[in-house]
Parts: structure tokens; sequence; C-alpha cells
């Protein structure tokens, strides 16, 4: 084919699709394969957590497109363009963005980071109903374009905002789960390590409940390399104080706190939490979260619908299931104290 000629009389692309005069095509070649999946995820809100999460996502080659949606158009494209540009040292993902939510269409999964922040002085509750108006306007156009997608919620608080969620979307509950206490465990599984001075990565322990003051850790169920600790210790007779088990759940609730006072915010913990979620929901992956989830029914929670984090197994289809961990009564009684503290945020909502 001719390439056009400009003025000068030498060649221009101008008019003509660059691709097609760089490549030569192959002959007969047919359409792509169907069997190819073309994984979407959707963010909402670039924030300091949002973007923690884009660009942990983007790193780990887990997607084929990202979308970014926020209400501040010029830090949004700001963010795009940005990321964009570091086109040639990532793995091939396009990248999109717009205040309008109908750039999420088709969504395997949304993660929602977007929030009210906390006035100084204001009350739990107020900021609570600021982030539920909010929610009204995230999830119906969510819904919308993405009728199919998994939502993952990020927004604190959690639980409750999982809930609402929930209730705004009209997805069954497997399809609306909450970071929960993911990242909680995290940081109990990181200073179990300190302590035993191991690779965090051979702990095993979970914190559940509330992402909050009132979460639970299960002590009864920690192991290091597949050794159950306390059982361990008492067979062994090695005497342990139980203030120091209290010491170590205190510094989880408060290693939010302290970062926040350090750099002003949180993020990069987060953003592997969270894009740790998405590897194995969009890998199906099948693996263990401590997750919020809808809990009626679990650990004689009756109360109401309420969610909060119990470990889920996780794949394509959202949580596949629940473990049934063993709990001492006393774990259990905190759990539904637990419970019962998002139940009460609720009921002052008028839900």
């Amino acid at each position: 084919m001719a390439m056009p000629k400009n003025e000068s009389g030498t060649t221009s692309l101008s008019g003509l699709d660059i691709a097609g005069a760089f490549f030569a095509p192959i002959q007969e070649a047919g359409p792509p394969s169907p069997t190819k999946r073309h994984i979407k995820i959707s963010i909402i809100g670039t924030g300091n957590v949002g973007m923690a999460i884009t660009q942990t996502l983007l790193t780990q080659d887990l997607a084929d497109e990202l979308a970014l949606v926020d209400a501040l158009p010029d830090k949004l494209r700001g963010e795009m363009l940005d990321l964009q540009h570091a086109a040639a040292f990532l793995p091939r993902t396009k990248i999109v963005a717009s205040t309008d939510y109908s750039v999420t269409a088709a969504s395997d999964l949304c993660i929602v980071t977007a929030g009210a922040r906390q006035i100084p002085g204001e009350s739990r509750l107020n900021l609570l109903e600021r982030n539920v108006s909010l929610f009204k306007k995230i999830i119906p156009p969510l819904v919308k374009y993405s009728p199919d997608a998994i939502l993952i919620i990020v927004s604190n608080p959690v639980d409750v905002l999982t809930y609402i969620a929930w209730k705004l979307s009209g997805f069954p509950s497997n399809r609306v789960i909450g970071s929960g206490t993911n990242l909680d465990s995290s940081r109990f599984r990181f200073l179990i390590a300190d302590h035993l001075d191991v690779n965090a990565q051979d702990v095993q322990a979970y914190i559940i409940g509330e992402h909050g003051d009132s979460s639970v850790a299960l002590w009864s169920s920690i192991s290091v390399g597949g050794v159950p600790i306390l059982s361990f210790l008492e067979k062994r007779q090695i005497s342990y104080e139980k203030e120091t088990l209290v010491k170590i759940h205190k510094e989880v609730i408060n290693c939010a706190y302290e970062v926040i006072k350090l750099k002003g915010y949180t993020s990069w913990a987060v953003g592997y939490s969270v894009a740790n979620l998405a590897w194995s929901i969009l890998r199906d992956q099948r693996r263990i979260h401590p997750v919020s989830v809808l809990a009626k029914g679990f650990h004689n929670i009756e109360d109401g619908e309420v969610f909060l984090s119990l470990p889920a197994q996780l794949g394509r289809g959202g949580v596949i299931r629940v473990i049934n961990v063993p709990i001492t009564d006393e774990e259990a009684d905190h759990l539904r104290g637990s419970a019962k503290t998002i139940l009460e945020l609720q009921e002052h909502l008028g839900l």
C-alpha cells in the first residue's frame, strides 16, 4: 500500500493507522481466541490508599485494564498520566480514568476506597452518616455498569460500609467483601514472627471480628511452621503470661494509629493487603483470608445481619465458604461482642 505524501513530497503518516503501517498482516489470520479472558479492575477513590492499591496491582500483572474513578478531575488525570508514563517499566495494562462511572463498565472487580474524612471533633456516627450518603452515589452506578462484578470495600468503618454496600447493591452476600482484618492479621503475624525471630509467612494467625478496637485475636489457632503454639508451650510446660498476649493484640490495634501519627496516613500495607485479596479472587486461588463477610449464623451470631471478619475461602465467585475455625468460649464471647458493637452503629443509622 502506498503511503500518502505531504506537500514536500516526503512520506506522511497523517490520517493513516500507524500500527497498520508499522506491521505487516498475517495471511488468513482469524479472530482472537475466545478463551482469552480480559480482566478489568475498577478502583473508586484515588487518595493515598486507592493509589497504593493501584500501584501494587500494576506491578503484580493481575489486570488487563484498570479504571480509576474520583470526584477530583485534575488529580484523577494527573494520577492516570503519572502511571501511564511508567508503561515502559510495567506489565502491559490499559489505564483509564474518569469522574463518570461509565468508565467502570464490565469490571470483574470493583474496589471502593473513597470515603469522607473525619472533621476534628466530629462523632464517629456523624462521619458514618456522611459515608453512607457517599456510598449511595457510588454503589448504584457500579452495579449498573458491572452487574456481575465482585465488590471489595476498603473505606472505613469497613464492616458497616460493607453491609451498606451489600444492601445498596442487591448482590448476593458472597459478592460483597470487606477488606476487614486481612491487614490486621498481617500485622499480627509480623509481631508474632518478630517475637519468635521467624519469617512472617511461616506464621498462621488470625484477627477476626471488627476491623477496629473490638477485634478478636485467635490465640488458640496460632501455629508456626505447622506447630500450634499454645498447645506446644503447655505440653513442654513452658510458662507464658497472658499479659504478653494481650500486649501483642494491643500493638496490632495501635499499629495503624502509630503510622497515621508518624506519616499522616496508612497506604502501602493496605495496598498489598487488598491486592492480595484481588489476586486470590481473580486467579481463583481459593486461599483463606480473614475478611468482612455476612456473619449471621456463624459462632451463634443470630441477632441481626452484620458483616465482620471471619476466615473465608476466596475465589472467582467471591466468598466460596467460611472456615469453621475452632475458637474458645472466651474468643466466641468477644466475637459476639464485636458483632454487637457493629449492630449498634447500624441501628443508630436507622437503616
